[in-house]
């Protein structure tokens, strides 16, 4: 490995499917590949230490002790392994492969061996062994050097990520469910950490961390480096939870390696079986995936909100079961550490559903109602396009606090950053764009300034940057009713209707009426008292008895009345009565008068309207694009007429060149 880059160890790793091609499928090449790295990483940790484990275990077992507990101590991590196999001693004996792997794997400690557990491992050595493949898949790993010497923790993230990527891909799955870019993750961090500082720097500061969708653990370790970064003494305490197996195994040991605390990563889903219940956070950062439906764990969550209210954690609302992500944002809104105990700051990745899906009072604006009147809500940074793997959308940060400095309480900062980016030299999946270390610092440093740059129309920056009030993005939503105006008549059309009107059948039978109605073919009035008088007569004629109750004049109506907009006004009980087809509805802001709003904004064009005020609700919404919209005029049709001259001109001469 002369250039042990992570992308370059990668594709080295992943050369491996060659051994494994026509007896593996394609998508099942990872299930090999990633717990052979993991395998082959912690045999490069334990390397050094293997002569110390065995005498410790040695001397124990001669005084008749368990060893266990004293094995992990001579490695100088948590975990151990007790057998003198190496890759390459098993390699280098074919025969007994299968025995001398597993008995390796055995000889792990219990929380190393949990990790080739969830990879059922097991299972895919009998399978290599098999296919005789095992002895030189064996080989080829064994001369892979990992040691964190040759490939730092960092690089190592970098190079798991980019296998999982390439699994992904192989599987037909959605990558971005996986990992997240790295420079996303650091850009994240940033903005989540650095208001707080001057906190962070006190001595041995202790923080706690949290992902609930932590996947290999990207965002806990670039959280954790920001925090360390700028203070080496702080006490940082990393807790996630995973629910796909692969990733949780590759985050749980690179823990291992990092001597971090390995029973703080768990395995399963969040909304269904939060392992971590009654535990709060200094920061929490997640990227959950985009637009996954919930359906699989919709029991449990309905009953938590319905029984638990807001004593659990979704008592806000429910979003519609195609998106989870706003019940990731409540999920670690409960974990929030209190203000008396320090407060807590989070970040989450969305893409642009969550600002505006679902109308006033449905599940996602209650949320995010609940979000703005607690003012928890301090910040949505827009990010690029196609910054992700499995997505070309734009994509947005939401950074909550529960301890707003007072300068910003009340107050909710829009930053625009989707211009910060460069072009990749090579695109993954739907990732062409990236943002570099210079414009991260950019964004760090428009996000820390932004009140200023915001009130200052001068800076070159301002119009990246909006403050608003909560109450700014919050609305009634009005129902606005017109009157339902009929004339009235008997025509072929009307006829068929009767034929068709399934509760005119029922009260008075369909086919009388119609015989009672055909004398009146091609009569028009304008009023119902005078359509009325006159079909009562021809009833009556035709020994029809007119039913008694409102339940037939309904029905009668709905067959012989036609909408027209000179029409008679119907009315009920003395009101007009609204047309359900001309129904609309406005959105009025919080702070303005309804009353005053129609007037000027609905009665010019619809003098008859009026507003059901019973019908009125509350919603919330984030209108991002249209806050940062800039209006573009077209260009000049005289420009765009000499530009398509100049190319004919430019089409001609070519053609020229190619026919001379």
């Amino acid at each position: 490995m002369s250039d042990p880059t992570p992308k370059n160890l990668a594709n080295w790793i992943w050369q491996v499917a060659d051994l494994l091609r026509g007896d593996y499928k394609r998508a099942d090449y990872g299930k090999v590949i990633l717990p052979f790295t993991v395998l082959r990483r912690l045999e490069c940790v334990l390397e050094p230490t293997r002569d110390a484990v065995l005498a410790e275990k040695a001397k124990w077992e001669a005084k008749g002790v368990d060893p266990s507990p004293y094995l992990a101590r001579p490695t100088g991590y948590r975990f151990y392994n007790t057998t003198e196999h190496t890759l390459e001693s098993i390699a280098n004996a074919p025969d007994d492969a299968v025995r001398n792997l597993m008995g390796y794997l055995n000889g792990f400690s219990e929380n190393a061996r949990e990790v080739f557990d969830r990879y059922r491992f097991a299972e895919q050595v009998a399978h290599l062994a098999e296919a005789k493949l095992l002895h030189l898949v064996v080989g080829r790993f064994a001369d892979f050097d990992l040691h964190p010497d040759v490939v730092d923790n960092h690089e190592m993230g970098y190079a798991f990520e980019e296998l999982i990527r390439k699994f992904a891909e192989a599987s037909n799955e959605t990558a971005g469910e996986h990992f997240t870019p790295r420079e996303v993750i650091k850009l994240m961090a940033g903005l989540l950490i650095a208001p707080d500082l001057d906190e962070i720097k006190v001595p041995r500061a202790p923080r706690r961390i949290y992902d609930p969708a932590c996947g290999t653990g990207g965002m806990l370790t670039a959280a954790e480096e920001f925090i360390l970064a700028h203070n080496k003494t702080a006490q940082v305490y990393a807790f996630g939870q995973e629910l796909n197996p692969e990733s949780w195994a590759i985050c749980r040991s690179e823990f291992m390696i990092k001597n971090q605390e390995v029973d703080n990563i768990k395995l399963g889903n969040s909304f269904s079986d939060d392992q971590l219940k009654h535990r709060t956070f200094d920061y929490m950062l997640s990227n959950p995936p985009f637009g996954v439906e919930w359906k699989k764990v919709q029991a449990q969550v309905r009953d938590e909100h319905q029984e638990r209210g807001f004593d659990g954690r979704f008592g806000a609302g429910l979003p519609r079961i195609n998106d989870g992500s706003l019940l990731f944002l409540q999920h670690m809104i409960d974990k929030m550490r209190p203000v008396s105990e320090g407060g807590c700051r989070l970040a989450i990745v969305f893409n642009g559903s969550p600002l505006f899906t679902g109308a006033a009072e449905s599940g996602e604006s209650e949320i995010r109602r609940w979000i703005l009147e607690n003012d928890w809500l301090e910040a949505i940074v827009a990010l690029p396009d196609q910054l992700f793997y499995n997505t070309g959308i734009s994509t947005y940060f939401w950074i909550l606090t529960n301890h707003k400095d007072p300068a910003h309480r009340g107050k909710v900062m829009l930053v625009d950053a989707r211009d910060y980016w460069v072009k990749m030299r090579k695109s993954l999946g739907d990732k062409r764009k990236m943002i570099d270390e210079k414009q991260i610092d950019e964004i760090m440093r428009m996000y820390a300034d932004g009140p200023a740059i915001a009130a200052d129309p001068e800076h070159p920056q301002h119009g990246k940057v909006k403050i608003f009030r909560n109450r700014d993005f919050g609305y009634h939503r009005i129902t606005v009713e017109r009157p339902l105006k009929l004339r009235f008549e008997v025509t072929e059309e009307t006829l068929t209707r009767v034929r068709e009107s399934k509760a005119l059948q029922r009260l008075i039978g369909s086919d009388a009426l119609e015989s009672a109605l055909k004398p009146l073919l091609g009569s028009v009035w304008s009023t119902k008292k005078a359509a009325w008088t006159a079909l009562r007569g021809s009833m009556a004629e035709a020994g029809v008895l007119w039913p008694a109750g409102a339940p037939f004049q309904k029905a009668l109506r709905d067959v012989i009345g036609v909408r027209d907009p000179e029409g008679e006004v119907q009315m009920v009980k003395g009101a007009p009565e609204p047309d359900p087809e001309l129904r609309d509805f406005e959105n009025v802001p919080l702070d303005e008068d309804i009353d005053a709003y129609v007037e000027r904004e609905v009665l010019p064009h619809v003098p008859d309207a009026w507003v059901d005020h019973e019908k009125t609700k509350v919603g919330y919404e984030i209108p991002f694009t249209r806050h940062f919209y800039v209006y573009q005029p077209p260009r000049p049709l005289a420009e765009i007429d000499a530009e398509l001259k100049a190319l004919e001109a430019e089409i001609q001469t070519l053609l020229g060149q190619v026919t001379a």
